[in-house]
């Protein structure tokens, strides 16, 4: 008997996927190997951004570095000498410690206030309950300055202008409400159950919110406390407002140093500022980072729903 005889025919399936492959037809389920052109229109517009970022970045490091040069891409020598000028002459060692109190004393209080209210928001229906959370959207949507200057108004009135404390509550005004809206849908998806059970078997209000709640939290707690560290130390609308030679931070020094009298400081100074400056929110985040991922945030509040 003959090989071609021997061998069976092939399925009428796999004919025709040849042919469509040839035709340059795909089967079900087979992606293309050439890209749109929308999604190289869209990798062209992230490779951008990141192009201009990095070089933005770069230059501000290099010219930190360098010394003055005009005719040339590259300075010709480099020097820490600027970095070391910047600090002692702009204080910076006092400048970054109020930066860090301000941003964590804001953290805490916002947390101490929001996470109840946000509980209370997320737990009960009230007349007017829409229009609380609108009033609690305003502080993030419109821009700070609107209510900044007559809340500094009212800093200055009360003998607190030129202050950390002053400082400290103005970034307050929008960052309680950003902890609000962050948490409340976060604690609308734990299942109510899990609470009714402690309260049968004779738990208070406050065990139950610090031994089942508050473990539960904590994902959307240091998630929440991450967006208003960044918020905080990047805000300069308020604190440029009520802060003062003693009480800025580190933003708003660097703006200062900018536009002090004499037409400025020089430009390799404000560079290092702002080397200075970048370094320490890369600093801040990576150790932030290092305890809570924020994309596993759904995943942890499904989990506790489903249980």
């Amino acid at each position: 008997m003959s090989n071609s005889k021997l061998t069976a025919a092939p399925p009428t399936e796999v004919v025709n996927i040849v042919k469509n492959r040839n035709r340059g037809k795909l089967a079900p389920g087979e992606k293309s190997l050439a890209a749109s052109p929308g999604t190289w229109f869209v990798w062209f517009g992230i490779a951008a951004f990141f192009i201009f970022l990095f070089g933005i970045v770069l230059s501000v490091l290099v010219d930190s570095l360098g010394k003055p040069w005009f005719n040339t891409w590259l300075p010709e020598t480099f020097t820490l000498g600027w970095y070391q000028e910047s600090w002692a002459r702009f204080d910076l060692t006092h400048i970054i410690g109020v930066t860090l109190l301000v941003a964590f004393s804001v953290i805490i209080i916002s947390v101490i206030i929001g996470v109840p209210a946000s509980y209370v928001l997320a737990r009960s229906n009230f007349p007017g309950k829409k229009l609380v959370m609108l009033l609690f959207l305003l502080p993030i949507l419109i821009p700070p300055i609107t209510f900044g200057i007559p809340l500094a108004t009212v800093m200055y009135n009360f003998g607190l202008g030129r202050t950390v404390l002053a400082v400290i509550l103005v970034n307050l005004v929008p960052s309680v409400p950003f902890v609000i809206i962050t948490m409340t849908p976060f604690i609308e998806q734990i299942n109510p159950a899990i609470e009714n059970a402690a309260r049968m078997c004779g738990a208070s209000m406050f065990r139950v919110f610090t031994r089942i709640l508050a473990p539960l939290l904590i994902p959307g707690i240091l998630a929440a406390s991450i967006l208003v560290l960044v918020r905080t130390v990047g805000m300069f609308d308020l604190t440029f407002l009520v802060s003062g030679p003693r009480s800025d931070t580190l933003v708003v020094a660097i703006y200062r140093a900018m536009t002090s009298a004499g037409g400025g400081e020089a430009r390799q100074l404000i560079s290092s500022m702002g080397v200075i400056y970048t370094a320490m929110m890369l600093l801040i985040l990576i150790i932030a980072l290092r305890f809570i991922n924020p994309t596993q945030l759904v995943a942890q509040v499904k989990d506790s729903r489903e249980d």
